[in-house]
């Protein structure tokens, strides 16, 4: 392995993780909930990515992070020197409260550097059934912890919005939810809440939730202010989904690929993306193979390491190895390429910001 900031480098950091040393190890706060869980956005030649380190591959890693008291951070591996690291700057609008005592990063976080991220319902209905929850899935350790509310309201997405633009200069939202018991999938609160927080300020907004009932509501979300949106399958092959996501699995493939590709019609071509999981069981060969169909679609296939966190039915699972890793992302950044569906003209995010994952690296 070539020990510099490549791609291979941050792959085997994604996957890998990093253990923690020195004064600084407890700035890191993501732990538990949706998203990234677990990690730390740390910055590597001027490039921001997020790495586990609060998982069990990161407790035996072979990657240390020892900081000092001065603040200054390094990389090690095998206790040999890699590169010097920076941590991102804490967000001023975390230092704020709501006029009712809210904590801001209650409401919304921020993940990488300038994304700003929040689950607007906490809740779901398949996290709330042990035969129907993704296994894989932390939503609810964060709200049991008491670092977040159940529901955020317009008002307060709003309010946070604005402050973490004007003081964090934050570029794009990502706006996701649990998906609640009503056949629209989430797709009814993702409208109002956006709503508000373009009525506050301007910043692009990527819409997450599963495919709502009727493909009425891409129209609804693209009208409210959503201006990508993400529909996320995690596993690709059935014997997968019904494994590791049983409630989930009930919409199947086939309604996601139908859903796919009339949000496409709405949002265009670029703006739809999927997050895909490498590593619950899925072969590279099958990941490649459906997104193929989704870059022909139109949809952006943002394809990350998973990460086994800890309180979740998978916390013992393995993480992918870099080699699994790049034995889907070059490939898949090859295709991405010759079909110019690239992240960098995503208008907001996981995709655009692709910190979670080297996949812009091989467009």
């Amino acid at each position: 392995m070539t020990l510099n900031a490549t791609p291979r480098l941050i792959t085997e950091l994604q996957t890998r993780g990093i253990r923690l040393q020195g004064p600084d190890q407890e700035r890191v706060s993501r732990r538990g909930g949706a998203g990234p869980s677990d990690h730390q956005a740390l910055t590597i030649d001027g490039t921001t990515v997020m790495v586990p380190v609060y998982t069990q591959s990161a407790w035996n890693s072979p990657f240390t992070l020892r900081t000092d008291d001065a603040g200054s951070a390094q990389l090690l591996h095998r206790l040999i020197p890699v590169a010097e690291v920076g941590f991102a700057s804490g967000p001023k609008f975390y230092q704020l409260k709501t006029a009712d005592g809210i904590p801001y990063s209650h409401i919304a976080t921020l993940h990488s550097r300038d994304v700003l991220a929040t689950t607007v319902l906490q809740t779901c209905i398949r996290y709330e059934s042990r035969r129907k929850t993704c296994q894989f899935c932390s939503i609810g350790q964060s709200l049991a912890a008491g670092r977040t509310i159940a529901r955020k309201t317009p008002q307060q997405l709003a309010e946070v919005a604005k402050a973490a633009v004007e003081l964090d200069g934050v570029k794009h939202m990502v706006m996701t939810t649990g998906t609640p018991s009503t056949r629209d999938r989430g797709a009814s609160i993702l409208c109002e809440s956006a709503m508000a927080v373009k009525a506050a300020v301007n910043l692009p907004i990527q819409g997450q939730c599963e495919p709502p009932d009727d493909d009425i509501w891409f129209s609804r979300m693209k009208e409210a202010g959503i201006d990508a949106l993400g529909m996320h399958l995690e596993a690709v092959t059935p014997e997968v989904r019904a494994r590791v996501m049983p409630g989930k699995a009930s919409v199947s493939i086939e309604e996601y690929m139908q859903a796919f590709a009339a949000a496409v019609a709405v949002f265009g071509r670029g703006q739809v993306s999927t997050y895909i999981l490498a590593g619950l069981g899925d072969s590279a060969e099958s990941i490649l193979e459906i997104s193929e169909c989704l870059v022909k679609l139109g949809v952006y296939p943002f394809v990350v390491p998973f990460v086994p966190i800890r309180g979740t039915p998978m916390e013992d699972h393995p993480a992918p190895s870099a080699d699994f890793m790049e034995s889907v992302l070059r490939p898949l950044g090859n295709l991405l390429q010759r079909e110019n569906l690239h992240s960098r003209d995503i208008k907001a995010g996981c995709g655009k910001c692709g910190a979670c994952s080297t996949l812009s690296r091989y467009e």
